[in-house]
């Protein structure tokens, strides 16, 4: 008799979830999770490990930073969780946010460990080399419809102020869940697009960010981020990743390169990673990873599906919390 096919994902979180102290339970606890902080610190000839566990905060969150802990997190605790579960099914997808989807490559065995916090440290500096501090911003909009808002950027990237000077470029960076867009581009674009979202009764919240990620500004990071990426091979996948970029599941070595550098500059379709998932018969949710971003975020999406956030050895302990997540 065929084996029944898994209802579980694996979700991976992004940029923004990092806090110092994060996985330091992990660590003590966990021969495997220290292993893989180990490995990340030997990839990066540094000791990123040490940032992770003791700051300052200020030094982790520099993208650079920030982008290959939350790797090594999430690898820390996937790590963590077979070497307490072994018989730990696959799931049926891997799927992660933005820098995640990095993440949900290594759960699948396509990057190592090792080359991908290497990838996501050149792809921190190219982001943040993109674009000169201060030229460009994002803002969370809620209460606007995609296809409004799609509009309301088009618009704007197209108009010049009172002065005759262009906007410059925005767009819709995150489809995050119903109701809940992030757009990035120009300072200027962002500030004009706000207005014109709080005018037809949107709420704008500007995001305290490094750089404008996910539109055209980051062009030239995408380039240098496809140069890194000639160097790295691409194992086959373990399961497939339902990309950022398309929302649709990739299974092809192949097509990993050419997603990941599309994603640089191009929107995360987390709403509708979801929603694939959901329809294909996903009803549970393992988010390993600090936080329960993820996890509110499917609640707005697809309110069925159960996901349960794994951020610390506690998470992995709790057989009975997690049996239907390991089925």
């Amino acid at each position: 008799m065929a084996e029944r096919e898994s209802s579980v994902a694996w979700l991976f979180p992004g940029q923004g979830a990092q806090f110092v102290g994060m996985g330091k339970d992990l660590v003590e606890a966990s021969f495997a999770a220290r292993e893989v902080f180990a490995r990340a610190d030997a990839a990066l000839n540094e000791p990123l490990s040490k940032i992770i566990l003791e700051g300052p905060e200020a030094l982790l969150t520099l993208t650079a930073n920030a982008q290959p802990a939350l790797v090594t997190m999430s690898a820390a605790i996937l790590a963590a969780l077979r070497e307490r579960y072994p018989n730990l099914r696959p799931p049926r997808f891997a799927a992660g946010h933005s820098l995640g989807e990095y993440s949900a490559l290594v759960a699948s065995e396509a990057l190592t460990l090792e080359d991908a916090v290497r990838l996501v440290r050149a792809r921190g500096l190219a982001m943040q080399a993109a674009v000169a501090p201060g030229q460009g911003a994002m803002a969370a909009v809620m209460g606007v419809e995609a296809a409004e808002l799609e509009l309301i950027c088009a618009k704007v990237s197209a108009s010049r102020d009172e002065g005759d000077v262009p906007y410059g470029v925005v767009s819709c960076a995150n489809f995050n869940a119903p109701g809940q867009i992030v757009i990035a581009g120009s300072a200027t674009a962002v500030a004009r697009v706000s207005e014109e979202a709080t005018a037809v009764r949107g709420k704008v919240i500007p995001l305290k960010v490094s750089a404008p990620f996910h539109c055209a500004l980051m062009e030239p990071a995408a380039r240098a981020l496809e140069a890194e990426l000639a160097t790295i091979p691409i194992s086959p996948l373990a399961f497939p990743v339902v990309a950022n970029v398309d929302a649709k599941p990739n299974f092809d070595p192949t097509r990993v390169k050419p997603l990941l550098v599309r994603q640089v500059d191009g929107p995360v379709r987390w709403e509708q990673v979801v929603r694939f998932m959901h329809a294909e018969g996903v009803t549970h949710a393992l988010e390993m990873g600090p936080g329960k971003v993820l996890a509110g975020l499917c609640r707005r999406i697809a309110k069925e599906m159960k996901v349960l956030s794994i951020s610390d050895i506690s998470g992995i302990t709790a057989a009975d919390a997690l049996a239907d997540f390991l089925a």
